[in-house]
């Protein structure tokens, strides 16, 4: 399946700001099953944008617009490729959990068996794994698949009940939050079974089918749990779901401190809007000339600046 994918993000300030560091994780990865065949990426006003691979190989592409402005639109297009995923089994063998201990007797994973910023224990999230009775049970992959049933079911999706830097208590407290609050509780329990496990960025294709209960228009997050055997097998707890065809992974980290869309600071005294816009569509054929079986290099193209375009400020976009 072939997907095109457009994101749009736009920040206005409500007095002109002197300049703008930003940097992007928005362009899909290309390893296993998923291939990202282009990308292009725009900015206004228009800025020299650089590109460099993180330490966990996440496409980041940065830029800073000097001059004073009153806004900034982002605009990145992909084309991306993923490969129908193979059958997963109902449940692994008896040994699964000796093969897990095994595979991370060592520290290869050890960031993403340790708390992190957003995925940590609390009170409240141990009170949680009581409820659930969160324990190893026959197997990991069906100690996971209820896991995310039961989170799912266990909270109601509401887009205005946290914030992008709200701590996980917040969503345990009311039973409401988004994707990004369910990735995180998640993390945090799956980590206290010592599987590792970390945060996924991307996107998901909606069909008016599948009753998702994120909506259309933006990013969405889920998590991935290493399983023996299996590699990094991904779960949705928003809804419900095993990561397969219609997710396109953007970036992974330890949780969304690690990967959000948009990272970036300002300088000036002006208050910030922020809208964003994702269109996800399936595309029938591959673009007309296919690159290398190397990651083909992005594609950079800048507007001319179209308006006067935020003391320093942090700016980041959340994931619904």
């Amino acid at each position: 399946m072939y997907y095109s994918i457009r994101h749009v993000t736009k920040f206005r300030y409500s007095e002109p700001i002197t300049e703008s560091v930003v940097d992007l994780r928005m362009q899909p990865r290309s390893e296993g099953g998923q291939r990202c065949f282009s990308f292009d990426l725009r900015t206004s006003p228009k800025a020299a944008v650089t590109a460099f691979m993180d330490h966990l190989q996440n496409r980041v592409h940065h830029f800073d617009v000097p001059d004073r402005h009153a806004h900034l639109t982002i605009r990145a297009e992909s084309l991306v490729e993923i490969l129908p995923f193979p059958l997963l089994p109902d449940t692994l063998d008896a040994g699964a959990w000796g093969e897990l201990d095994a595979m991370t007797a060592t520290d290869e994973y050890w960031d993403m068996l340790v708390p992190s910023h957003f995925a940590h224990p609390t009170d409240r999230l141990r009170a949680l794994g009581q409820e659930l009775r969160i324990a190893r049970r026959d197997d990991p992959l069906s100690t996971l698949l209820e896991l995310n049933t039961a989170i799912h079911d266990s909270f109601e999706y509401d887009t205005g009940s946290t914030h992008v830097d709200s701590p996980i208590d917040e969503a345990l407290a009311s039973r409401h939050g988004v994707c990004q609050d369910f990735a995180h509780i998640m993390i945090a329990l799956v980590r206290q079974l010592d599987i590792p496990c970390r945060y996924v960025s991307g996107y998901l294709y909606h069909r008016a089918e599948d009753h998702d209960r994120s909506p259309v228009d933006a990013t969405h997050a889920w998590i991935e749990a290493l399983l023996p055997g299996l590699g990094w097998v991904g779960f949705d707890p928003t809804n419900n779901l095993l990561a397969r065809d219609r997710h396109i992974r953007v970036a992974v980290g330890c949780d969304y401190a690690d990967v959000p869309p948009t990272r970036g600071v300002f300088k000036g005294r002006a208050e910030t809007a922020l809208a964003v816009s994702v269109r996800v569509s399936p595309s029938e054929a591959p673009p007309a000339d296919e690159p290398d079986e190397e990651e083909a290099e992005p594609v950079y193209r800048r507007t001319r600046v179209l308006d006067r375009l935020p003391e320093d400020d942090l700016q980041e976009q959340p994931q619904q």
